[in-house]
């Protein structure tokens, strides 16, 4: 059967999933219901999260999808599977048009080489202007330095929610036939130009894990065929060797995987029983041949430290909560989470580095579901001596935004040490473009709400280390500490609402030490939520004052690593995320600012 491979790639939110969960539904390869966004955060969230396969069949050919994620944080899934595929399936919304991530995949797509086939998604959007959105398109390929072949892209205008695509907008609305069509005769057969017989070579680019089988590799074999129980030589890009044995093999069969007693040149398969196995290794037949080109994983950006819980409400909700079991599960979280380091060195603590922000927030929200309880420090940015300079992360900020709140955006980010490269006007909207420190952009997300009332849209990317940008003062708020530990009570709360922003509601267990809002003013304050009305004999209508509690800004684990202060931890467990100072009394840390 021929084989053709692609991976579908857009920046988030432009319709990906959709768009491949329609193509599964129309082939029969999946029921109604089923969605590749399987895990329940991503359905949460409405996000993927994890580059995932799939396969179909259409006119007696295999077609080997792989779904990528589109948020920055998980950009690194994204260039590992493009140097698997033969061609990306770019999705760029009607309305909005390219955006960062759009650049950043379709960069690495034609630093590879590959020749994208654009569909472009949600014509049926009020706001949609697909000839627009094409222009765009091509000018991003000319500024992307595109080929003369890679320019000449198919184009395939789509509803993906509705499953229909068309060559041209005035075709009838049918299904996605013109989009397969559309693959098979612009992307190259897998096995064009490799051998099935001689021998092995294939290389994983991703990794997943199964409590019975272990540690499993996703590669593409490039020639020769795998089998279950065959003897095989690892070669790591640095010339070390070493041998193993497959003990199963699986291909892809609509969302599940199954198994097969061999799997030839072209195909995408799961393979057993290389427990080290590692993303970008050559796993070969034949020892002495030159290994594959090396599959770079990008560098994490942040570092935090995960730490035992030690609060005074330690243990109370999580199973597991020694810093034994957290390690290990870390462990268990590196063996195919490839953006994520972590340093074991000390025995209660362990540094832990990834991509961004949601990245560890993922991980976080994963183990507090499985029983976790810890607690994480403030969020640093990871820094790089070079040349007797310091450089740091920076990021590209793009905004698009009503034009009345551009002022407030332009002037906030200016102070945090981002610098606007472009403002374009679009219809109803501005998009503004920033470059600027990773650290100036810790923190910002939940302000950014406040300041365009919800309707701005902001995406960012990463794009290199740069010269340190020097001193930011990003936190313009206090801490509101409690004094006293017991039940926050309605009243209490009535009088500090007015002080700044609340994180608890009435009724919430609190301790000394933990942090139950902000300030506005921007100074520590010590307080006691846990004070009632002092009650008297005498009653008059006159005195009694109506409690008017304004809702509380209830941290999230993202909230939290957004707003705590680098003296503060984010105590995580089952049920809960709280604030609390690192040191809990008042005396404690006088004493720590003292030293």
């Amino acid at each position: 059967m021929d084989i053709r491979n692609i991976a579908i790639i857009a920046h988030v939110d432009h319709g990906k999933t959709t768009l491949t969960d329609a193509i599964l539904k129309q082939t029969g390869a999946v029921t109604e219901g089923v969605s590749m966004d399987s895990n329940k955060l991503e359905q949460e969230r409405g996000i993927t999260i994890y580059a995932k396969n799939a396969a179909v069949e259409y006119n007696g050919t295999k077609i080997n999808i792989v779904d990528t994620p589109g948020h920055a944080d998980f950009g690194s899934e994204v260039e590992r599977v493009l140097r698997s595929i033969d061609s990306v399936l770019l999705v760029v919304d009607a309305a909005e048009g390219p955006m960062p991530q759009t650049r950043f995949v379709l960069k690495k797509s034609l630093e590879l080489g590959l020749k994208p086939i654009v569909v472009i998604n949600k014509i049926d959007k009020p706001a949609a202007d697909p000839a627009h959105c094409e222009e765009q398109v091509l000018e991003l390929f000319l500024e992307l330095g595109a080929t003369d072949t890679q320019i000449d892209f198919p184009v395939v205008y789509a509803i993906g929610r509705d499953g229909v695509a068309m060559k041209k907008l005035d075709d009838p609305r049918r299904d996605l036939a013109p989009l397969l069509d559309t693959v098979l005769e612009h992307v190259v057969p897998a096995n064009q130009g490799h051998r099935a017989e001689g021998a092995l070579m294939l290389q994983p680019f991703n990794l997943a894990y199964d409590n019975f089988l272990g540690r499993l590799a996703v590669g593409r074999i490039y020639d020769g065929t795998v089998k279950p129980n065959q003897p095989v030589t690892v070669l790591k890009p640095d010339g070390s060797v070493r041998t193993g044995r497959t003990t199963k093999v699986f291909t892809f069969k609509g969302l599940d995987r199954v198994e097969t007693e061999a799997s030839t040149a072209g195909d995408i398969v799961l393979i057993a029983g290389l427990p080290d196995i590692f993303i970008g290794e050559t796993v070969t037949t034949d020892a002495n041949v030159r290994p594959l080109p090396a599959i770079a994983v990008d560098e994490p950006t942040i570092v935090l430290t995960f730490l035992v819980n030690n609060s005074p409400f330690a243990g109370r909700e999580g199973k597991f909560v020694t810093s034994r079991q957290i390690r290990e599960r870390l462990e268990k979280e590196l063996e195919v989470n490839v953006g994520l380091r972590v340093d074991f060195s000390q025995s209660d603590s362990f540094a832990v580095s990834g991509r961004g922000e949601l990245h560890i927030a993922v991980l976080l929200e994963q183990m507090r579901r499985e029983g976790y309880e810890l607690q994480v420090s403030q969020p640093q940015v990871i820094l790089r001596e070079e040349n007797g300079s310091t450089l740091e992360p920076f990021e590209e900020v793009v905004i698009d935004t009503p034009g009345e709140f551009q002022g407030p955006i332009i002037e906030k980010l200016g102070q945090r040490g981002f610098q606007m490269q472009d403002l374009a006007p679009e219809e109803a909207t501005v998009r503004i473009t920033f470059h600027g420190p990773t650290r100036g952009l810790l923190g910002y997300k939940s302000q950014f709400v406040i300041d365009t009332k919800g309707e701005g849209i902001l995406s960012s990317r990463f794009i290199g280390f740069r010269p340190y940008a020097g001193e930011i003062r990003k936190r313009q708020v206090g801490s509101m500490i409690s004094m006293a530990a017991g039940k926050a009570l309605g009243y209490s709360l009535w009088n500090l609402q007015d002080r700044g922003m609340l994180y608890i509601n009435p009724g919430i267990e609190v301790y000394e030490g933990m942090v139950i809002g902000n300030t506005s003013k921007g100074e520590e304050m010590v307080v006691n939520p846990t004070k009632n009305k002092n009650l008297t004999n005498v009653r008059a209508s006159g005195t009694d004052e109506a409690i008017d509690l304004v809702p509380p800004y209830e941290l999230t684990i993202e909230r939290g690593l957004e707003t705590m202060a680098d003296n503060e931890y984010l105590e995580i467990t089952p049920q809960s995320v709280r604030l609390r100072k690192q040191h809990l009394t008042e005396n404690d840390r006088n004493k720590a600012r003292r030293n």
